[in-house]
């Protein structure tokens, strides 16, 4: 059971070519559009030429029924504990055996040192941690190779193992969105950036060309290299949720160092309570507090005016949050937020269906040239006299807008010490 990505690294890890397994199916959730494909033979190994076939999770019990099958795989990140155990009571009842993979069967050595950056839930500010870290091995001298998370939106076979150094590496890959956000600030750094299916294979090319290979999780996954140093980014704004989604508490009990963000816009007694959960669940980590602060874009005008915000997607969607950097950007400035969701057009209409906890702001959604064609009309079709892009990317290079549009970006602050500089020079010996 997966969503593109840790399901085909459990694959490729654990099962594939394992002669006493026989995998039927994978089901997919989350990603539009990834049901109905196959796992290429190219990828599955000699023991499925044909691949393997690739249903909707809504297909689960009949799957189970009709195919015999004897073991359910869960392989996706950030969803609450209670939920886990909700797919684990179905396929029980059904009459399957029930399992998560953990990191002896899942993780790859690595013959170069590996940092990885992971965190308790989608939206803690992963991003920039990692691009904060990158810019730490810099300084000490070495070069990286960031490693990304699986974001295969396309075809799988061509995307076993990508690399991108230059913005025409994402232009002829044909990038969604979603994947430009997590490669582009990279870019913007310097760093070569490897991503795709087969993490073996990207492995072994990144390992050759880096003195250290920065692992960029995504959501709140394991990583999928076994790490020297595993920093994990907590936030605040969301107490209690790194307990309670899987895998965020794994990672927050194995870091090495955890990093509480956000605590300029966090209240002091949320960061003090996340503070003695870290102490209490992993006494051994280093903990480090961080500011996220926001930088709106020089010539940008807010006060009074009426600004329709574009938030990160994944952040707004499965990461659950109910604003982020812009909703807060525009409101320090004196800007009315312009409610869009009367507005939406298409695919964009079914995210506010089926996320109707995000309010008034708009989710970057991109996974398709139709998607990101509906994401310009909904911005176009409102009143807005200023759009606010408060995502990793900037998406006038990427959708067609007929409003003034500015650009608020986020970096990491660390505040206290040991900072993250220093904390991981000590882990790493730099």
């Amino acid at each position: 059971m997966g969503a593109a990505g840790r399901d085909f690294h459990n694959f490729n890890t654990a099962f594939r070519d394992v002669g006493r397994f026989e995998v039927v199916a994978f089901t997919a959730t989350q990603i539009p559009g990834i049901e109905g494909r196959r796992y290429p033979g190219e990828l599955a190994g000699d023991l499925y030429p044909e691949g393997i076939p690739i249903h909707p999770e809504e297909e689960l019990e009949d799957l189970i029924d009709r195919l015999e099958v004897d073991e359910v795989v869960f392989s996706y990140s950030d969803v609450s504990h209670e939920y886990v155990m909700h797919k684990a009571s179905q396929v029980l009842a059904a009459g399957a055996d029930y399992m998560l993979l953990g990191p002896r069967s899942t993780m790859i050595a690595a013959d170069v040192p590996v940092v990885a950056v992971a965190a308790v839930r989608t939206g803690s500010g992963k991003s920039q941690t990692t691009r904060a870290v990158s810019g730490i091995l810099k300084n000490a001298g070495k070069k990286i190779a960031v490693v990304r998370h699986p974001m295969p939106y396309g075809d799988l076979a061509k995307q076993a193992v990508q690399r991108f150094e230059t913005y025409d590496d994402l232009l002829a890959a044909d990038c969604t969105i979603e994947e430009r956000e997590e490669y582009e600030p990279h870019l913007a750094q310097g760093s070569i950036v490897y991503a795709g299916v087969d993490y073996g294979r990207i492995l072994e090319s990144a390992q050759k060309e880096a003195d250290v290979v920065v692992w960029d999780g995504g959501n709140n996954d394991l990583p999928f290299y076994i790490p020297d140093v595993h920093v994990v980014v907590a936030d605040p704004l969301r107490l209690g949720h790194e307990t309670s989604y899987h895998p965020g508490e794994a990672n927050l009990r194995m870091g090495d160092i955890v990093v509480i963000n956000k605590i300029d816009s966090a209240e002091k007694g949320a960061v003090d309570e996340l503070r003695k959960t870290i102490s209490s669940l992993n006494p051994k980590a280093t903990i480090v507090e961080a500011r996220s602060p926001i930088t709106v874009e020089e010539g940008a005008s807010l006060d009074g005016k009426k600004v329709l915000v574009v938030e990160d997607g994944p952040t707004l969607t499965h990461g659950e949050m109910a604003y982020g950097a812009g909703v807060v950007a525009a409101r320090r400035a004196g800007a009315t937020l312009v409610d869009p969701r009367e507005l939406a057009v298409g695919s964009i209409k079914g995210v506010y269906e089926r996320f109707p906890h995000i309010g008034p702001l708009l989710p970057a959604m991109g996974y398709s040239d139709e998607q990101r064609r509906e994401l310009s009309e909904t911005i176009n079709a409102s009143d807005a006299d200023v759009v606010l892009i408060a995502t990793p990317i900037d998406l006038r290079k990427v959708i067609d807008l007929d409003k003034p549009a500015y650009r608020a970006v986020y970096e990491l602050e660390d505040t206290t010490s040991p900072t993250l500089a220093e904390a991981l020079k000590e882990r790493l010996n730099l």
